[in-house]
């Protein structure tokens, strides 16, 4: 009976690569092998009484040991309306949606994730990230499939080389949980399994060795942290043993939908490939659980420099007291904000797109009244392969004789000496005048 339990558990490993001809990619596919030794030996983690009875009541077979374990999560993951429904008190338009979403982003959504929000109404934020609705079905005229143009700049299968010392390398296409405003939804979560072939990694490897421009690599997807420790740690050797790669990146979600993920045997592996940053995705200040809270600890005690990307979403968290909770709670867990993204033009989300004239808002009510480490950059990913283009209030009101004149965070009047400068802005405000008198 122990056996074919640990058999049936095996045959639901979370994504690695597929097969490769090349015996080292093949042993990738191994269960838990010795890269994974210990993940069950961590801590518990601490649960507030309303997630514990969340848990107690819906999953009363699941002990803390499988409830912690992260393939069990993700083995458990909620996928269909069916499941859902035995959880949330779907309305009737989740549940349209749900039965109606035919080819676009799949419902995925851990246990866990689902506890922080189930109980708490259609209309929770966090809830309205994961749960689709019938807005996903109103497409603007300004979104496409490939909104930031990723496609156009792809050299290699699963790479996108925008930057001149940058790589995008895109090593997985599945998530623990699918976010509903998802850049990437033309290509995450379309099958069991769609983590680019072995032979795509290796043709991207071979495109970031033969491109000594590229000094920094951000591992992407969908997520990486949903690799086995074995897999990730593959990639991660083939990428620092290339000379002129000098920073890996990883972008990830799992410490907000899988804190489970981050086991100790996860980081001392981590930790071997320094200089090795990670950026979160970060949505909201609930997400801030004792669970991911560990998981971020975990992460920054192995020497990872962490950075948040937040997108600003409406009726989510367009608001600077929502911003700021997140921002200074991010601080307080050693994750320093760096992003503030207006959301994508992708189709079907229109309904979470907040102006970026809130973002400005939002920035403003933040610069002064916190830490400058707790202000992320306000950026616009343009459309079409722009990049990101940063976005400020505006403080510098104008000059005279000489001098720069400028409003600071509560609206006063300051001016600085810089004659310089001062003609150049006096310069380039006489031609737009004249341009908008012509």
């Amino acid at each position: 009976m122990k056996q074919a339990r640990k058999a049936a558990e095996n045959a639901a490993e979370p994504i690695e690569p597929p097969s490769s001809p090349l015996a080292m990619l093949t042993s990738l596919r191994g269960g838990r092998g010795k890269a994974d030794a210990g993940t069950h030996k961590s801590p518990l983690f601490a649960h507030d009484d309303a997630r514990a009875e969340f848990r107690t009541r819906h999953y009363p077979l699941a002990d803390a040991a499988q409830w912690n374990d992260w393939r069990w999560q993700i083995r458990n993951r909620l996928t269909t309306a069916t499941a859902l429904a035995r959880l949330l008190d779907l309305t009737a338009d989740e549940i349209m949606s749900l039965a109606a979403r035919g080819g676009r982003l799949p419902v995925a959504v851990t246990p866990y994730y689902l506890s922080l929000f189930a109980g708490r109404g259609a209309e929770h934020p966090l809830r309205r990230t994961m749960i689709p609705s019938a807005a996903e079905f109103t497409l603007g005229a300004c979104e496409t499939a490939d909104p930031l143009g990723e496609d156009d700049d792809s050299p290699a299968p699963g790479l996108v080389h925008r930057y001149p010392d940058r790589a995008l390398f895109l090593a997985t296409d599945f998530c623990a949980a699918y976010c509903r405003y998802c850049t990437r939804s033309r290509r995450v979560g379309k099958g069991p399994s769609r983590a680019p072939a072995t032979h795509a990694w290796e043709q991207a490897l071979a495109y970031i060795a033969r491109t000594p421009a590229i000094r920094d690599v951000i591992v992407s997807g969908g997520d990486p942290l949903t690799l086995s420790d074995r897999a990730l740690e593959y990639l991660l050797t083939r990428l620092r043993a290339i000379p002129h790669v000098e920073v890996i990146r990883l972008g990830t979600k799992t410490p907000m939908v899988l804190p489970q993920r981050i086991t100790p045997t996860l980081v001392k592996m981590l930790r071997r490939f320094h200089p090795l940053w990670a950026s979160i995705h970060c949505t909201h200040p609930e997400e801030l659980t004792p669970e991911s809270t560990q998981a971020l600890e975990r992460l920054a005690d192995a020497g990872l420099p962490l950075g948040s990307q937040t997108v600003l979403l409406s009726g989510v968290n367009d608001s600077p007291e929502v911003m700021g909770d997140l921002m200074r709670g991010l601080m307080k867990r050693r994750v320093r904000p760096y992003y503030l993204y207006q959301c994508d033009q992708v189709p079907g989300t229109g309904h979470f797109r907040a102006p970026l004239a809130k973002g400005i808002e939002i920035i403003r009510n933040l610069r002064g009244h916190t830490s400058g480490y707790a202000v992320p950059q306000l950026v616009v990913d343009l459309p079409g392969g722009g990049g990101k283009a940063p976005v400020l209030p505006d403080y510098l009101a104008g000059s005279e004789n000489g001098e720069l004149l400028f409003v600071n965070y509560q609206g006063r009047p300051f001016a600085t000496h810089d004659p310089e400068t001062a003609a150049m802005v006096r310069a380039g405000r006489e031609m737009a005048v004249r341009a908008e008198l012509s």
